[in-house]
């Protein structure tokens, strides 16, 4: 079951903005040892939760790299994410109403030392291993430069160190669908949900690439008269469906925001040497059919972060490939977390 930590005194953001109040709502699994040395932190994606175990198939489990019998596991709903933790449909305490578009912009930094607030609650001074996949890992990759001693290891899976032109247009190209949902702009729980159905449709296109709806959206048999419904057509209107019941377009169109804005180099000196400061042990995953982020985006990490490992893995289903490659994805993670 879900939990909550509440910070009441004022959180000041990247921006200058300032939030009231943080509300930070996690998930946990498996015990913490007398030593507090068990300890893996998840970061996790764009509209995911901390319930690891609903998200990520064949994770939370026995022999696995995210092995509850063996660790504590821990990830927390990042800032503005729909599922509970502080967001633009939460109650701004300074005026007794929702957020709505008054929620400011924000960026992974912010979600970082969200994070940080919540390890300090829960008494945790280092992790045996942080983990992150998409913008998962802008988590891990900030975590491991603002605080290079808090984890023993760290795990960045299809991930990059800032935003390129291409996902930005994507993210835009979302952005612009959420807003002209003609609901938009109304301040209600349910505003932009239309629009959001054709981002994720938008979205899910970069997350997959040909390949992968090539091999999954095939018509069975070819009839012999002319048809104009695909299957990849319900497929779309099924998954812009699907989160459209689940998620909120005034968190989406935040965090769409806040993932153009990741760039590691940022007041750091550059991307370069952002990353020699990073001193723990450090895996690298990417996905080869991701054109999101595809392979060659990973090579400042693999040049400039001593000593990591790199893996790739083989794969049709681009950048959602980690999710599904879970089979390649343990045995790379569970190798490398017991070397």
């Amino acid at each position: 079951m879900s939990k909550s930590y509440r910070y009441d005194i004022p959180f000041v953001l990247e921006s200058g903005e300032v939030l009231p109040e943080v509300e930070i709502v996690y998930d946990t699994f498996g015990e913490l040892n007398e030593a507090k040395d068990n300890v893996i932190w998840v970061s996790h994606a764009l509209t995911a939760n901390s319930d690891v175990a609903d998200w990520w198939p064949h994770t939370v489990e026995q022999g696995r790299f995210l092995d509850p019998t063996r660790y504590f596991i821990v990830c927390a709903n990042f800032l503005g994410s729909h599922y509970g933790t502080t967001s633009p449909l939460s109650v701004n305490p300074a005026t007794g109403e929702k957020y709505y578009y008054d929620f400011p912009r924000i960026t992974v930094r912010d979600m970082v030392r969200c994070h940080q607030l919540l390890a300090q609650a829960l008494g945790i001074e280092r992790v045996k291993m942080l983990i992150g996949s998409s913008i998962g890992g802008f988590q891990c990759m900030e975590w491991a430069i603002m605080e290079p001693h808090f984890m023993e290891n760290l795990v960045l899976i299809a991930t990059t160190t800032c935003s390129e032109p291409w996902a930005a247009a994507f993210n835009e190209s979302q952005r612009m669908a959420i807003r002209l949902d003609k609901t938009w702009g109304e301040r209600r729980d349910d505003a932009g949900l239309d629009g959001m159905a054709v981002a994720r449709s938008i979205a899910l296109i970069s997350y997959r690439g040909g390949a992968a709806y090539n091999a999954t959206q095939q018509e069975l048999e070819a009839g012999e008269d002319v048809s104009f419904e695909r299957r990849a057509h319900t497929y779309q209107q099924y998954q812009g469906e699907k989160l459209r019941r689940r998620f909120n377009a005034m968190s989406y169109y935040r965090l769409s925001e806040a993932v153009d804005s990741h760039n590691i180099g940022r007041g750091r000196g550059g991307i370069a040497k952002a990353l020699q400061g990073i001193e723990a042990r450090t895996l690298i995953v990417a996905i080869s059919s991701d054109i999101l982020f595809p392979p060659e985006a990973h090579t400042p990490l693999r040049e400039h972060i001593h000593g990591a490992e790199y893996h790739l893995i083989e794969s049709e289903f681009g950048h959602d490939g980690f999710l599904v490659e879970h089979e390649k994805l343990n045995e790379i993670i569970t190798n490398f977390i017991t070397k």
